[in-house]
C-alpha cells in the first residue's frame, strides 16, 4: 500500500506533487490539526520600517489618520469614521470607538477625549486610557478643547447661544456667558475663532503641538459681528462689526482692528491694539502687512499670520516682523531675503537669505541662538517640547531643543511629524504610525512663558510693558498667579 502511493505521487510529476501537497495543506487547515495561513499572511502583510533608524514602535491603525495626538500614556488617533487609543510605549490597542470627530483637552494628567457625530447635537467625555464615559452632553453644536480648559456652546434657537467653560474632567462648568446665535460654520470640535493663522510646513501636521492653553481672550463672529470673551470670567468685553475697510482679530489679550485701504494701485495697511475691557486704543503700527488682504481691491479675507500672542508681518522695506499683540512691540525684525518658517511666543525659526540653514533665534532678547545647515525646501514648526525641522533630499525628520538647537533625534524617513509630546513624537506614512524616543530619553519641558506673553527685550531700543503686561494679559507669569 505504502509502495503504490509513493510511485503514484512520483508519476504525477513536479506540478502534481504540488497540487497534492496544498490540497493537503487545506484539509489540515479546514479540520484545525494545522493553519499555516495567518502566519504566511502577516509575512506577505510585513511592514517595512518607516525610518532609519527604527521607532521604538510601529501599527498599522484602522485607516489614515486625520490627527493623532499625544495625551498622557496614550496616543489618540481620530480617523474618519472613528477613533482609537494605543500605549504609548508599546503601540497596542486600547480601545476603539466609532465616531465621526474627535479632539483632546486637557495636559498630561487630566486629558479627555471629546467625541461626536456630525449634524448631531452632544458629545461624550472619554477616558484615553479605558475609553469610559466621563461625561456625557446631549445638547452641545460645538467644542473648543484646550490644555487647561473646555468649552462647548448649546443653542436653544438661532438667536440664543450659551458658552459654557469646563476644566477637562470637571462635572459643573465654571461660568457660562451669553452669545446671540453661532455662525453656521461652528459646529463639531474646533471650529474658527477670529485669532492668527500658523505658519505650515510640508509634512509637518499642523495640529503636531496638541492642545495649547486657552488665550485670555476669544473672538467669536456671529452674524459679522466679533463677540470678545474673557475666558476666565466668561464675561463679553466688546460686540463689535467691522468697519468698511478692516478685519478684527483677537490676539495677545487685545482686540486687533486692521485696516487695509486702497489708494494709488496699493495697500496701506494700519493696526490698532485695543483693550477691550475700556475700548481704549493701546497702540497703533502703521505700513506693516498682516497678509491679510488678497490686493484685489484689499479686501481683507484672511486671519492675520501668527501663533499665540504674537503677529507675523511684512514691514515696508519688505523684511518680515514680529510683533507682539499685547503691546505693538516689534519682537523681531529680519534681515533682507530671511524667511520665518515658524514662531511662537518665545521663541523663531528662521531660514537664512543663502537659504543654506536655518537660525533659532529668542524672542525675549531678539539674538540668534543656534544656526544649522539645511536645504532651501526645509520646513519647520514649533511645540512645547522641541522644533521640528522637515529636510528634503535626502528626507529626513530632525527633532531639537528650541532654544539651545541640541538634537534630540535625526531620523531617515519620508514619514511625516504627526503629534510631539515631552519624551518623544508620534511620525506616520498612510496607515503606518510609530513613536520615537528622544536619544537621551528625558522631559524636554516647556519653558515656563508657555501661553504668555513674551519676555522684555533687555538689549532693544522698545521699553518692556508697565503694570500686568509684564506678567502677560493676565499675569499668568508671576509669581501670584493673578
Amino acid at each position: 500500500m505504502i509502495v503504490a502511493t509513493v510511485c503514484g505521487v512520483k508519476g504525477l510529476g513536479v506540478r502534481g506533487g504540488l497540487l497534492l501537497g496544498l490540497i493537503v495543506v487545506v484539509v489540515l487547515a479546514a479540520t484545525g490539526v494545522w493553519n499555516p495561513f495567518p502566519g504566511i499572511w502577516e509575512w506577505i502583510d510585513r511592514s517595512e520600517p518607516i525610518s532609519e533608524p527604527d521607532v521604538v514602535w510601529q501599527q498599522r491603525v484602522g485607516g489614515t489618520p486625520k490627527s493623532v495626538t499625544i495625551a498622557g500614556d496614550t496616543v489618540i488617533v481620530e480617523q474618519r469614521t472613528r477613533v482609537e487609543a494605543r500605549s504609548l510605549t508599546t503601540g497596542t490597542q486600547l480601545w476603539e470607538r466609532k465616531a465621526d470627530w474627535a479632539a483632546v483637552a486637557g495636559g498630561d494628567r487630566d486629558a479627555v477625549v471629546a467625541v461626536g457625530k456630525l449634524l448631531v447635537k452632544g458629545y461624550e467625555l472619554l477616558d484615553p486610557t479605558t475609553g469610559a464615559v466621563r461625561r456625557r452632553d446631549d445638547a452641545a453644536v460645538a467644542v473648543w478643547t484646550y490644555r487647561n480648559l473646555l468649552l462647548d456652546a448649546r443653542c436653544g434657537q438661532a438667536t440664543d447661544c450659551t458658552l459654557s467653560a469646563w476644566e477637562p474632567r470637571g462635572t459643573r462648568p465654571l461660568w457660562t456667558a451669553f452669545l446671540p446665535g453661532v455662525h453656521t460654520g461652528m459646529l463639531a470640535d474646533n471650529p474658527g475663532l477670529l485669532g492668527t493663522r500658523r505658519l505650515g510646513a510640508s509634512r509637518i501636521d499642523g495640529e503636531v503641538a496638541g492642545p495649547e492653553a486657552i488665550p485670555p481672550l476669544l473672538g467669536f463672529p456671529v452674524d459679522g459681528r466679533v463677540h470678545v470673551v474673557d475666558t476666565a470670567t466668561g464675561r463679553v468685553l466688546q460686540n463689535v462689526e467691522p468697519g468698511r475697510d478692516e478685519r478684527l482679530a483677537v490676539v495677545g489679550g487685545r482686540l486687533l482692528r486692521i485696516t487695509a485701504t486702497s489708494r494709488e494701485g496699493g495697500c496701506y495697511f494700519a493696526i490698532s491694539g485695543v483693550d477691550p475691557a475700556t475700548g481704549r486704543e493701546v497702540w497703533r503700527r502703521s505700513g506693516v502687512n498682516l497678509r491679510t488682504a488678497d490686493y484685489a481691491g484689499c479686501v481683507q479675507r484672511d486671519d492675520p499670520q501668527g501663533a499665540r500672542n504674537v503677529l507675523i508681518g511684512v514691514a515696508p522695506d519688505g523684511r518680515e516682523v514680529v510683533i507682539d499683540g499685547y503691546d505693538g512691540r516689534l519682537l523681531q525684525v529680519g534681515a533682507d531675503g530671511q524667511k520665518l518658517l515658524a514662531v511662537d511666543d518665545r521663541y523663531a525659526l528662521v531660514r537664512s537669505a543663502d537659504k543654506r540653514s536655518i537660525l533659532g533665534r529668542e524672542l525675549s532678547v531678539d539674538r540668534d541662538r543656534w544656526t544649522r545647515p539645511a536645504g532651501e525646501k526645509s520646513g519647520a514648526a514649533l511645540t512645547p517640547y522641541a522644533a521640528v525641522i522637515v529636510e528634503e533630499k535626502p528626507s529626513r525628520l530632525v527633532a531639537v531643543e528650541p532654544r539651545t538647537g541640541r538634537e534630540l533625534v535625526a531620523l531617515r524617513t519620508s514619514s511625516n511629524a504627526l503629534a510631539v509630546g515631552p519624551h518623544g513624537m508620534i511620525i506616520g506614512e498612510g496607515r503606518e504610525i510609530g513613536y520615537v524616543r528622544w536619544g537621551a530619553g528625558a522631559p524636554v519641558a516647556p519653558a515656563p512663558a508657555e501661553g504668555g506673553a513674551p519676555g522684555a527685550n533687555p538689549g532693544g531700543d522698545y521699553p518692556p510693558p508697565s503694570g500686568p503686561g509684564g506678567c502677560g494679559p493676565k499675569r499668568e507669569l508671576c509669581a501670584d498667579g493673578g
